[in-house]
Formats: structure tokens, C-alpha cells, sequence
């Protein structure tokens, strides 16, 4: 058999692995092509292309990258066609995939979604666009399948990877261990995770460090950790500190962004996936988003939800301070940081409010996904 996959960054990678691992679990003889990045690549997926080139984050971003996305995909089109997979799984990267999905699927080939799109925050008119490209959404959080089921399109909810892969419980002192820190167990330590892209971490990165900075001065004892998804980020960071905060007593690691929240008392961190992974760690956390200015100005006008941070979306209410582009600034962020190392009383009920949304997203979901995909290849 052959299953035809396409992640457009890292969380997506992560996702389209456990994935992969358990359909070839189900079918040991299966192949798997498309674009993915180390994780995928390493379950046994040929990616036609470095999944980094689909990594384009903002509306007015993708337009400077539009035509060779463009070409990507016709190219990849072309591909499948030739040598038609048994279903194509679009993980995330709805602007890139719903549009090949829906080619694919009137060629008669199944189509699956893996993550949904945002339509319950903005732009909800583009259910109709999903309803004629998947045969099959596959969604990692409740409410998004009770949108679809509203809109009559074929939906699952399998949980979240994460919340399966990440303990109920964590022990900060291990995790500073793990990463041979030479910190002592009692002194405070604040995460800094301004984004995995590079677009990401140009806008946040230098507001990161000027907060570190403002923190440093009021509270002396502070350390301060950042890891780097990548090697080109480890060394855009490593200039920005340089740049920014030249003194701070600050680690850059590279990769290990999961150990260095862990060890964290506080994390201030980028909206994305990140802040999910953040609370099943349960870590106190300030976030904050910095787009394009025009990319704001049209969001603005088409969004439909009030918070972002996704612990506040499950919730439903606001259980962590977030800062959104004018408000994203180190006299809002560094403040918001204090007042969870200063409140032991506030950082204990997060930490219980943390355990009931865990709780609700441990459902085993790689194997979910790979049951919900076998089902729409037995109804085929």
C-alpha cells in the first residue's frame, strides 16, 4: 500500500511520525511519500522536497513565496497522480494541502485532514471549502469536532499526541539534570521560546531578549534558558543575544525545547503549539504573537475569537495572560512573568486546572488517527 503524507513544519513532523509508526504497525508493507521533515523521514517517509520550504508563516508572508508553493504542489500533484496512494493525509498546512486535497479527491483518491484548520476562529466560511476537499477531518481538540458535526462534515477527535507522549506529572530538578545545567535546584529559571521559524523569531526574538533584560534588573538571580529549533535559528539567537541582552545569564541549547520548559519555572513563549506543550509540562506561561502589520490588519477584521493562546481556548477562559502585537511589549510581558514567580498560591491552581485539560486530551491519538484512516479505506 501506499500513503501519502504532507507536514508543513516542525509540530506537523511531529504529528505525521507517531502517524506513520502506526499505520506501518497496521500494514508492515506500506510505503509512504509526500514532505515531511526529520521525524517522518525517519519513520521511512521519501519527502519530495525539504519540508522548510513550506514553512511560510503570516497572510502577506506566503505572497512573496507564493509561486514556488505553487510549483511544490503542482509538482507533488503530478507525483501522485502517476503513482496514486490509497489516501493522501494533509497534516496541518491547510493553505498548502486543501487545495491539493481537493484535486486528489476529484481523482477519486481519499483525503484525509490532520489538524484543523482554525474556521472556528476565523474565516469560518471556509468549512465549505474542507467539506468538498476531505473526506475525513481528523481533529486534536473537542470543540473543533463539534463544529464540524454542526457543519455535517465527516470529522474524528483523537486527542493530541502530546498530551499522550507528555507525563501527567513532571519533575523540574530532573529535567535540569537532563540538561547538565549548573543551576541550583532554588534558583528561578525562565524559559524563552520566541517561535520556531524564522519569521517567528525575527519579530519575537528581539522583544524576548528586551523582556529577559527588564526582568534581569528587578529580580538579579534569574536565569535565563532558549532553546533553537534549528541550527540557523541557534545562530540567528546567538546574534540576537548578542545584539539585545549581552549579559544576561543566558544558555541557548540546540533542539531540546520540551527539557528546557520542563526546567523552567515560567515560560514566555510564542502562541502555537508550544503554549499546548507548555501546559501538559505545567508550566506557568506568558504568551505573546507578533505578526506583519498588514497580516494584523486583516486578522483583525476576520477573526472571530477574543483569546488565542490554545490552554485559554480549551479552557474557555483565561487562565494565562497573552499579548497580542501593540500589547506584545517587555512592560507587559515582564510583569506578567513576576507575577507567576511571585504567586506559589496562582501557580498551584494552574497547575490543577493543567491536569483536567491533560486528562481530557490523553486518547491515544496516533493509533486514533490510523483506526479513524483504516475505517474510511474499508468504506472505500
Amino acid at each position: 500500500m501506499h500513503f501519502a503524507l504532507v507536514a508543513g513544519e516542525l509540530s506537523g513532523d511531529q504529528l505525521g511520525s507517531g502517524l506513520v509508526a502506526a499505520l506501518k504497525a497496521r500494514y508492515p508493507q506500506a510505503r509512504f511519500s509526500g514532505i515531511g521533515g526529520p521525524g517522518m523521514v525517519a519513520q521511512g517517509l521519501q519527502t519530495l522536497v525539504p519540508m522548510e520550504r513550506l514553512a511560510v508563516m503570516g497572510l502577506v508572508e506566503v505572497l512573496r513565496h507564493l509561486p514556488e508553493l505553487l510549483q511544490i504542489r503542482r509538482q507533488l500533484f503530478r507525483r501522485l497522480i502517476a503513482d496514486p496512494p490509497c489516501v493522501f493525509v494533509g497534516i496541518d498546512a491547510p493553505d498548502f494541502n486543501l487545495g491539493l486535497e481537493r484535486r486528489l479527491r476529484d481523482c477519486g483518491i481519499p483525503t484525509v485532514h490532520y489538524v484543523s484548520p482554525s474556521v472556528w476562529a476565523w474565516r469560518p466560511w471556509r468549512v465549505r471549502k474542507i467539506a468538498r476537499a476531505v473526506d475525513l477531518m481528523l481533529t486534536l481538540l473537542p470543540f473543533e469536532a463539534a463544529f464540524y458535526e454542526r457543519h455535517d462534515v465527516p470529522v474524528r477527535y483523537v486527542g493530541h499526541p502530546l498530551a499522550d507522549s507528555i507525563p501527567l506529572h513532571n519533575d523540574t530538578v530532573l529535567a535540569r539534570r537532563s540538561l547538565n545545567l549548573d543551576i541550583s535546584v532554588d534558583v528561578p529559571v525562565v524559559a524563552l521560546l520566541p517561535g520556531s521559524r524564522m519569521g517567528e523569531v525575527s519579530r519575537l526574538g528581539p522583544l524576548f531578549f528586551e523582556t529577559a533584560s527588564w526582568l534581569y534588573k528587578r529580580r538579579p538571580k534569574l536565569h535565563f534558558l532558549i532553546p533553537a529549533a534549528t541550527p540557523q535559528l541557534y545562530e540567528m539567537l546567538a546574534a540576537l543575544c548578542a545584539e539585545h541582552a549581552p549579559s544576561l545569564p543566558l544558555i541557548l541549547l540546540q533542539g531540546r525545547s520540551r527539557e528546557v520548559m520542563a526546567a523552567a519555572d515560567v515560560a514566555l513563549l510564542a502562541s502555537g503549539t508550544a503554549t499546548l506543550e507548555a501546559m501538559l509540562l505545567k508550566r506557568p506561561m506568558v504568551v505573546a504573537y507578533r505578526v506583519a502589520p498588514m497580516t494584523a490588519w486583516i486578522a483583525r477584521r476576520l477573526l472571530t475569537i477574543s483569546r488565542f493562546a490554545l490552554p485559554n481556548l480549551l479552557a474557555g477562559r483565561a487562565l494565562v495572560p497573552e499579548f497580542v502585537q501593540e500589547a506584545a511589549t517587555a512592560a507587559n510581558l515582564g510583569p506578567a512573568v513576576l507575577r507567576w514567580l511571585d504567586n506559589a498560591t496562582a501557580r498551584e491552581e494552574l497547575v490543577t486546572e493543567f491536569d483536567v485539560l491533560h486528562s481530557r486530551l490523553r486518547r491515544d491519538a496516533s493509533q486514533r488517527a490510523a483506526e479513524a484512516i483504516t475505517a474510511l479505506l474499508n468504506r472505500a
